[in-house]
Order: C-alpha cells, then sequence, then structure tokens
C-alpha cells in the first residue's frame, strides 16, 4: 500500500524484538555444542546483546540497547524461523531498538535515518544451525509461560486487522505490511512464523511483567481477544509481502 505513516512517540512491542546479533559467551557454545566459540558466535556480540535475563530498571538504559536479551530465546523464537532468518537477516525493527536514536527531519514528518542503523551479521547454514541450538536452550522466565495457553485456530485476515487496528490501534507502532504501519516498534508480518504462540499470550497479557520499562501498554485484553490477535498474526504471516 502506497500509504505515508509518520513515525511516532508510540510504544514500542518489546515482544517483537529483532534478533539482532546472538548474544552467548564462547564457554556457553562450547558447553553446549562443542564447538570452539568462533565462527557462528564470537565476544564482539556481547556489546549489542545480554543473555543474563536482569530488568532493565531506566528507561536511559532500555533507550541505549543495540540488540534484545536473548536469555529467553528458547520460549520465545521459533527454531526454523531463527535458522533461516540468520542467513539473511532483514530488519525487523524499521526504526532500530529504539526510534528515537535514528529518526530525523523529513519533509513533513519526522522520517528513518537509514545510515544510523546496523546491519545484522550474516552466518552461513552451519553458523546459523550451531547458534539456534545454543539459543534454543536459553529459556530464562520460563514460569512466565503456560504450555498450551494458545488454542489453535483461525480468523479472517480482514476481520483480525479490525482487532488489531481499528479496535487496539496496534498499527500506530507495527507495521502488518512493509511500510505500511507505525515504526517505531517491530513489525508484524512475520510474527507469526517468528514468534512463539504461548509466548505471545504471555506477553500481550502483561508486557510490563517481562519488561518493566516497555513502552508496550498493557491493554487488559480479554482472553477471546488474545487468541484473535495470535490468529491474526499467523495468518498474516503466510501473507506474500516480497
Amino acid at each position: 500500500m502506497g500509504h505515508t505513516i509518520s513515525i511516532t512517540c508510540g510504544r514500542i512491542f518489546s515482544w517483537m524484538s529483532v534478533i539482532a546479533v546472538l548474544v552467548l559467551s564462547p564457554p556457553v557454545l562450547a558447553q553446549n555444542t562443542g564447538a570452539t566459540g568462533k565462527g557462528a558466535l564470537d565476544d564482539s556480540c556481547l556489546g549489542c546483546h545480554s543473555v543474563s535475563g536482569k530488568v532493565v530498571d531506566t528507561l536511559a538504559k532500555l533507550w541505549s540497547r543495540k540488540g534484545p536479551d536473548l536469555s529467553s530465546a528458547g520460549i520465545k523464537y521459533k527454531k526454523e524461523w531463527l535458522i533461516n532468518w540468520l542467513q539473511n537477516p532483514v530488519r525487523i525493527r524499521p526504526a532500530g531498538m529504539f526510534y528515537g536514536n535514528h529518526i530525523k527531519p523529513g519533509p513533513k514528518n519526522d522520517v528513518i535515518d537509514e545510515s544510523s542503523l546496523i546491519k545484522h551479521p550474516q552466518l552461513s547454514k552451519e553458523e546459523a544451525v550451531r547458534a539456534v541450538d545454543v539459543l534454543m536452550g536459553l529459556k530464562a522466565h520460563q514460569e512466565r509461560i503456560k504450555q498450551g495457553d494458545y488454542k489453535p485456530g483461525t480468523i479472517p485476515l480482514r476481520i483480525g486487522e479490525l482487532v488489531f487496528d481499528k479496535f487496539k490501534g496496534c498499527m500506530t507502532c507495527h507495521q502488518i505490511e512493509p511500510g505500511f504501519g507505525g515504526a517505531s516498534g517491530p513489525e508484524m508480518y512475520t510474527a507469526g512464523k517468528r514468534l512463539q504462540e504461548d509466548y505471545m499470550i504471555s506477553f500481550m497479557r502483561d508486557p510490563q511483567k517481562w519488561e518493566p520499562k516497555t513502552f508496550m501498554p498493557n491493554k487488559h485484553l480479554d482472553e477471546g481477544t488474545l487468541q484473535k490477535i495470535v490468529h491474526y498474526l499467523r495468518v498474516l504471516s503466510m501473507e506474500d509481502f516480497k
């Protein structure tokens, strides 16, 4: 669609965090895969990511993040998607981890300053598989997720979009196709392939439980709406936006 939507000071959906650079120390990789720590992962990753799972207690710390905390990667992301994405990384957050660091004045509205954004390293298939094997073992805060919370189902695309956009206003921060929607949060058109359904339910139910300083609002969604939004994101992810 040819819509132009300004970047707002909207709320960031941390549950769609970009998997920027993988953050694992060589000892962890060696313990889990027998690798040396070189190749798929290295110490430079620690400059952008953490696997500590520690709470970010100030907005300044949140806004300074270069990549997401991956301590819960094993209960958040889908393995197949991770392996494919690491071989061909495509930006998930149009304006980076914190949009305020990556915008500049445009003719009418603020626009993304592409020159300020960092590209994610591209891994070989072997490196990606090794890295993801380790990531799938990182399951901090597993107690926050109830297995089977999501009840498989579907929803017409148009109805799902009404719930997501018109009723709940999620497009203020998120794109439902390339260039259509807000840019302060991660895009949603790959979320159904990228994120585990039970995680999405848990995060939307109480975003601040996962990230106390997140801009993602707690909309106090009822259980039926939570299910409908995940249905919608799964259906949306089947669309071809290439």
